[in-house]
């Protein structure tokens, strides 16, 4: 099987390549950062050059000389933008290139701007005030935890873990273990929940980024750190309610705890759930006896499920292509059922081809 999923996800590398030419993106957008990490991991495990001379490209396209970053713009606030930083990380420690590391202080030096709520978790953009995310513990969190430990900001760890804990505590939703795709911290968004402010469905993305942050933050966090075994309990508590949504063909749903017959299987939080399992029982965060078996499926249901052979090139099917929470001009992205069911879906979203190419180059 990890042979058959290694040449899936060359294929898929080799498809993204035609289909994009030679720059991934000419936007400085992280779900092709995304993308790009799941082609470094594909490159270590093939050694292969010409992905790695993709990654090199994509990135290069933005960074200047001087470490400017071609069309970010820190004082737009959005944490989205530091995911794709993490690509700089390995191009800095392969090149020892000045401009990564100049990059990347730059990206740092948005947390120093970044609003807050009142409990200190980062708003997800500057345009939706008082708003946590899951999605933006992966954008960010991450990043700040290598950019701890490799630039030598160790005092940054307790700030990483506080944004976890915070975020769990305000999206947990007990009703199924699971977490809503946000929480509005003030509770006056138009989408929250006016007692709790939490968004009213559990979109099966938003909790596969949360659940792929923890596993990426542990990776910088010393495991001396306070903060260390709490990342892994959260990981705990969140997979045992994960694993229970997993449907017979192995796979999860767009929105996870709920089977109306518009719901549908969905490949981008399938994908990084696997991953998050991989790495998971990897690393020995969850018992692998327990957990094994659910990766397992998820990985046959995936290539049974997903993965599409389409004139002579290699998809991933059933990408939900986007979904969000307002803001308040767009009434449309309400939170509920019929919301999440009618956004456009899509073949090789960067979203479900980044953690299935990092998912294949580790699986055994």
């Amino acid at each position: 099987m990890s042979k058959q999923l290694m040449e899936t996800a060359k294929k898929l590398c080799d498809t993204i390549m035609e289909d994009f030419g030679e720059i991934l993106s000419t936007k400085w957008q992280y779900d092709a950062g995304l993308c790009l990490k799941g082609f470094e991991a594909v490159y270590k495990e093939c050694g292969d050059k010409k992905y790695y001379d993709y990654i090199k490209n994509g990135m290069d396209y933005f960074v200047t000389e001087d470490g400017t970053i071609k069309t970010y713009n820190p004082e737009v606030r959005n944490i989205d933008h530091i995911n794709n930083g993490k690509n700089l990380f390995y191009l800095y420690n392969e090149t020892g290139e000045e401009k990564y590391k100049k990059a990347i202080e730059l990206l740092a030096s948005q947390f120093a701007i970044q609003p807050r709520t009142e409990s200190g978790t980062f708003w997800h953009k500057q345009i939706y005030p008082n708003q946590v995310w899951l999605d933006g513990l992966f954008m960010g969190e991450p990043f700040a935890a290598q950019y701890a430990k490799e630039f030598n900001h160790t005092e940054k760890f307790d700030d990483v873990v506080n944004q976890f804990v915070n975020a769990e505590r305000l999206t947990y939703e007990p009703r199924c273990g699971l977490y809503a795709h946000a929480c509005d911290e003030s509770k006056q968004a138009f989408w929250a929940d006016k007692t709790t402010g939490r968004s009213l469905n559990v979109w099966g993305r938003s909790v596969g980024w949360f659940c792929m942050a923890l596993v990426d933050a542990l990776d910088f966090i010393p495991s001396e750190h306070n903060g260390y075994k709490t990342l892994i309990e959260l990981f705990n508590k969140a997979i045992s309610n994960v694993v229970k949504y997993q449907d017979n063909d192995g796979v999860w749903y767009q929105v996870m705890d709920n089977r109306r017959s518009d719901n549908y299987q969905e490949s981008t939080c399938t994908c990084m759930f696997a991953y998050a399992l991989e790495k998971a029982i990897r690393k020995r965060y969850i018992d692998n006896k327990i957990y094994k078996p659910y990766l397992d499926k998820a990985v046959k249901g995936i290539l049974n499920v997903f993965i599409k052979e389409i004139d002579g090139k290699t998809y991933i099917t059933q990408g939900c292509a986007v979904a969000g929470l307002g803001p308040e001009d767009n009434p449309r992205r309400n939170g509920t059922l019929d919301y999440y069911f009618s956004e456009p879906i899509r073949n090789n979203d960067f979203k479900g081809v980044g953690p299935f190419l990092i998912l294949a180059a580790h699986y055994e």
